[in-house]
């Protein structure tokens, strides 16, 4: 079996959220709500779809862009941005979710560490969802805290029956997670401050026979790796594997969601 995956382009939006709420789920992941009512419109149709945020310099507020013919075009001073994945959505109330990474100083960590309700930040997406349109007899997920929210968005995801191993490399055990799920679900937390390291704990492991889909990401040359390892000494086709680059090491802003 090949992957079939559709790739299905949305209307290009932008809105300036308000914070609902922020709480901290662990010691290292802010997970904030924000509201727009625009977000009665917000469609993502795929779990590692990608928003990017903006966020306002100091002393400088946020504004709507305009599309230019060389980009897009801000007001004033161009606010910094990243990318992030929506890890759920409302759009009844009008809300989106995204979860942070406190991994110390830059304009998405130093926003999410502070952030109030009442606070505000541009999103500007999803721009189009890659959504994997076969049935597999099962799904292989892994990365690191980055790769959190696609993975534990894919993990509630999943239909009844479906079995999925997910491997996630976090710093220690109170970054653990819990995920609610109708699927049949292996889950692996591979710990930092134990020494251990996510592709060391995939080549440990047995994957189950059948029709397999991969999704990996997190740190670009793991990522890559991994994907290497799998089609050269696990046998997966190269077109039932997703693997995507979040951030390189010594990189502040790096996105690359398709390595091949």
């Amino acid at each position: 079996m090949t992957r079939t995956t559709e790739r299905v382009r949305h209307e290009l939006r932008f809105r300036i959220a308000s914070v609902v709420s922020s709480e901290r789920i662990t010691p290292r992941m802010a997970r904030i709500t924000l509201h727009d009512p625009d977000f009665s419109q917000f469609r993502s149709d795929a779990y590692d779809d990608h928003v990017k945020l903006f966020f306002a310099r100091p002393g400088e507020r946020l504004e709507l862009p305009v599309a230019g013919p060389n980009g897009l075009d801000f007001p004033g001073t161009r606010p910094q941005g990243r990318d992030y994945t929506p890890r759920s959505f409302d759009t009844g109330k009008a809300e989106v979710v995204i979860d942070f990474v406190l991994h110390g100083e830059g304009p998405a960590a130093s926003w999410a560490a502070a952030a109030q309700p009442g606070d505000t930040v541009g999103m500007g997406g999803p721009r189009a969802s890659f959504v994997v349109r076969s049935d597999y007899d099962w799904y292989l997920l892994a990365g690191d805290d980055t790769a959190l929210p696609a993975i534990g968005r894919r993990i509630e995801e999943l239909p009844r029956g479906a079995n999925v191993l997910a491997f996630i490399e976090v710093a220690d055990e109170a970054e653990r997670q819990i995920f609610h799920t109708p699927a049949n679900l292996e889950l692996r937390w591979v710990f930092r401050s134990a020494g251990e390291r996510l592709t060391e704990a995939l080549r440990r492991a047995a994957l189950p026979p059948g029709a397999g889909y991969a999704f990996i990401a997190g740190e670009s040359a793991a990522s890559a790796q991994i994907r290497d390892y799998l089609i050269d000494e696990r046998g997966v086709h190269p077109d039932n594997i997703k693997a995507a680059g979040y951030w390189r090491a010594g990189e502040a802003d790096f996105y690359d969601g398709h390595q091949h």
